[in-house]
């Protein structure tokens, strides 16, 4: 079995440090707006003319994890080679994801990435540099040159393959979940026991719950990291946690699963999921910890539908709901607590984030892979909170603050 090392060779583990707030923040039914522009080095004050306070913030608290690792390569194919297909395998690979460091064509031609029973499969007809091919899932990927009658017999052209990225098996995901979760802090995110349950067990008890899941989508960041977005509004809009990515360049290197479920309750086999390239990031805070980003290839995530943000203070003891991808796993979803005596509700309606009193809280149990996951009304179905921070109580962004700054871009 591949070991994993502790953090792909070259890759460097960003640091949340928090300088300075923005937002608005809600005290029961009231919103204090704070200014969306902020000095990196000076408190931003309120509408009511107090200073929000900034929080230190562990950076383990956060729901990061690396669940691959990226090997370099040196492999070619060329317009002047006599073949045409390249074989790039990982013994015990969880999945291939490739990278091109120049995919030179000539016009009409393509390559292919694809599984070795062709299952999956994703073209590339267009000339690029730098970038990361859709994930394979399994221990092998197959690319190949298409090329038409006539082309050149040209060194120059063709697609040269400089690193991979290599996914752990589930059970080693699995282990470096709880190792981290261990070292992280003395609270787990999973409060007394895991109660997550795939979304398949709740298709017949509440459909209401498993189609208001269907926007969630899982994310492979780089190559090797992992968190959960979803779809918010008609247009094309996703939104995840700034810790999870920032920029556009990291939006593009990322993938957006959507459909990633179990076939049944009880079930390991999955249903195939429908993978885009993110594409731009449109908005950003640290201090409210959100990114919305747009996708390539909208037309094809449309069906999956929308979770709209609410625009009011979350209740204490209101029922909720989070749909994620813990551990990169098919949808799960929390909603029963035993914490709470059953369901998950919320425990706090103003709690602490990286700013006073950004955050909603609650029991419901997370994990490693669950940032950026919608915290849902179980009534009204609207989202209540943007998951960021584990500890349990676990917490997310209120998400009035969030749609108080983006709202205009939705």
């Amino acid at each position: 079995m591949r070991n994993p090392r502790r953090g792909a060779a070259g890759r460097t583990r960003r640091k949340i440090i928090l300088a300075a707030t923005a937002g608005a923040l809600a005290v029961g039914a009231a919103a204090v707006v704070v200014p969306s522009a902020f000095a990196e080095d000076d408190p931003v004050g309120t509408a009511l003319g107090e200073a929000a306070e900034i929080l230190p913030v562990d950076d383990s608290v956060l729901g990061l994890i690396d669940v691959g690792e990226v090997e370099e390569l040196a492999e070619s194919l060329t317009y002047a080679d006599a073949g045409s297909a390249l074989e790039i395998a990982g013994p015990d690979a969880g999945y291939v994801k490739v990278h091109f460091e120049r995919l030179l064509l000539n016009a009409g031609d393509h390559v292919t990435v694809s599984s070795p029973d062709g299952t999956e499969s994703y073209t590339y007809e267009e000339s690029t540099v730098d970038q990361w091919a859709t994930s394979i899932t399994g221990d092998t990927a197959i690319v190949e040159l298409h090329r038409g009658e006539g082309s050149p017999e040209s060194s120059a052209l063709g697609v040269l393959i400089d690193k991979a990225a290599y996914g752990f098996a589930a059970d080693v995901v699995e282990g470096l979940v709880e190792e981290k979760t261990d070292q992280a802090r003395p609270e787990e995110s999973i409060c007394a026991e895991d109660e997550k349950k795939s979304s398949a067990c709740y298709r017949s008890s509440y459909p209401e719950v498993v189609e208001h899941a269907e926007p969630v989508a899982r994310l492979l960041i780089d190559g090797t990291v992992l968190c959960t977005a979803f779809r918010v509004g008609e247009e094309n809009r996703l939104l995840t946690n700034h810790h999870c990515l920032t920029e556009s360049w990291e939006a593009a290197q990322t993938e957006v699963w959507f459909g990633y479920d179990c076939v049944a309750c009880g079930s390991e086999r999955t249903n195939v999921p429908v993978k885009v390239s993110g594409s731009q990031v449109l908005a950003t805070s640290k201090p409210l910890d959100y990114t919305l980003f747009t996708v390539e290839d909208f037309s094809r995530i449309e069906r999956f539908g929308y979770l709209e943000l609410a625009d009011r203070p979350a209740k204490r003891g209101e029922a909720i709901y989070i749909p994620q991808h813990p551990s990169g796993r098919p949808t799960e979803i929390a909603m029963e607590s035993s914490v709470d005596g059953g369901n998950c509700v919320v425990k706090n309606a103003v709690y602490d984030g990286y700013v006073t009193g950004s955050d909603v809280s609650y029991y419901c149990d997370t994990e490693f892979g669950s940032s950026g996951s919608p915290v849902l009304s179980r009534d009204t179905h609207e989202v209540l909170a943007l998951h960021h921070f584990g500890g349990c109580p676990n917490s997310g962004v209120n998400a009035g603050l969030i749609k108080a700054e983006i709202g205009h871009l939705l």
